[in-house]
């Protein structure tokens, strides 16, 4: 594993806006940087590869034993909607994608840092951008990304499932997540399935009808949404657990466990001293000489402590209250001063389909990192 320095392309911008990214630089900074990028042996990707899917067995047997233990009051998970997260884990609903963040050095195993399987980003980036860029800029090397096919594949899959005719894609208002669900809703398309696109403040509920409805007052019985669990809960309470067997959410509700912190606790719990777990708790640091300090539910590197032996670094954000894991620091994976966080996906039932790189000038991952690309030979 090496970070090359490159020349960018000369139309770079011209190109990564005709593949639909168009936030390339937001404010005046750069967030696809293609001044450099990543090289890989097969023998990394291969680690990677096995890594990722080693997790994804392993969060499989954490869920399933968070749900027949009754951990959920850990996961600060409200009462209510605990019976309909058991009820959706037997159901076994359909599921599109997740991303493991980790940590890599091509030298010791990646570590898990954290699962995004609910609201991951970064996803026309890994599956589309990079990819055409690794045929203008490195055309005789290869690149660890089948998630686009693995993405079509797996829809074709779920459209059985679908009920209604439309899969409606909700997300906020805002570039980053619109762009992802334009590109989710692309490759269901693809898969010959019908969609439609709302905003999630547009997702209106009809209490005599008890159904969700759209803006023009048409029932919505099939939804993937760009939006947190826990913020669904908050918006449509009981009326979302109440009808939740009426209507095909993607992703299920269980994905809750998943994408929240205090996962990396449990299953360090349960797997202690796995070569891909780092350690891990939710009642303090247990004498660890470093460690980092998240939020259960904290995006983009907010109110992180990083603690380490020459002091603390803390970012700001706005998710304190749900309670904290305390996980320790990985083995250092910096390169020419750079900190790279490797987002590997995993297409639900088609199992690991590619990286994404985050580089950051320090040891955060935050929302001013930059997508990197990267190939392997």
């Amino acid at each position: 594993m090496k970070r090359i320095e490159i020349e960018p392309r000369r139309n770079w911008q011209r190109d990564v806006e005709r593949l639909g990214l168009t936030f390339h630089t937001p404010g005046g900074h750069v967030y696809w940087d293609e001044s450099a990028c990543y090289r890989f042996s097969l023998r990394e990707i291969d680690a990677i590869e096995a890594a990722t899917a080693e997790l994804q067995r392993l969060c499989l047997l954490a869920a399933h034993h968070v749900i027949d233990n009754d951990r959920f009051a850990e996961f600060r998970i409200p009462e209510a909607a605990r019976p309909v997260i058991r009820q959706a884990w037997e159901a076994e609903p359909p599921s599109i994608y997740g991303r493991f963040d980790l940590s890599y050095d091509g030298v010791n195993p990646p570590k898990l840092l954290e699962y995004n399987a609910n609201t991951p980003t970064g996803l026309l980036e890994a599956a589309v951008v990079q990819w055409y860029w690794r045929r203008e800029a490195t055309p005789a090397t290869d690149q660890f990304n089948s998630i686009h096919e693995k993405l079509i594949s797996q829809w074709g899959d779920i459209k059985p499932f679908v009920t209604g005719d439309r899969l409606y894609f909700a997300s906020m208002r805002n570039d980053e997540d619109a762009m992802t669900v334009t590109y989710l809703r692309d490759t269901a398309q693809q898969a010959g399935i019908e969609t439609a696109s709302l905003f999630v403040r547009d997702i209106g509920w009809n209490e005599g009808r008890r159904e969700f409805r759209d803006k023009d007052e048409r029932r919505i019985q099939s939804i993937f949404a760009l939006y947190p669990w826990e913020w669904l809960l908050k918006d449509f309470g009981a009326a979302i657990l109440g009808a939740y067997s009426e209507t095909i959410w993607i992703e299920p509700i269980w994905k809750m466990l998943w994408s929240n912190k205090a996962l990396l606790a449990v299953l360090w719990e349960l797997f202690p001293n796995h070569p891909n777990l780092l350690e891990a708790y939710l009642d303090g640091p247990r004498g660890m000489d470093e460690y980092v300090k998240k939020p259960l539910l904290s995006r983009e590197g907010a109110n992180v402590t990083l603690h380490g032996r020459g002091g603390e670094i803390t970012t700001d954000g706005t998710y304190d209250e749900e309670g904290f894991v305390w996980q320790a620091v990985a083995p250092p994976a910096v390169f020419e001063n750079k900190w790279p966080v490797l987002g590997s996906w995993v297409v639900t039932d088609r199992g690991p389909a590619g990286i994404g790189i985050r580089e950051s000038d320090g040891p955060i991952t935050d929302n001013l990192s930059r997508f990197m690309p990267h190939y392997f030979e």
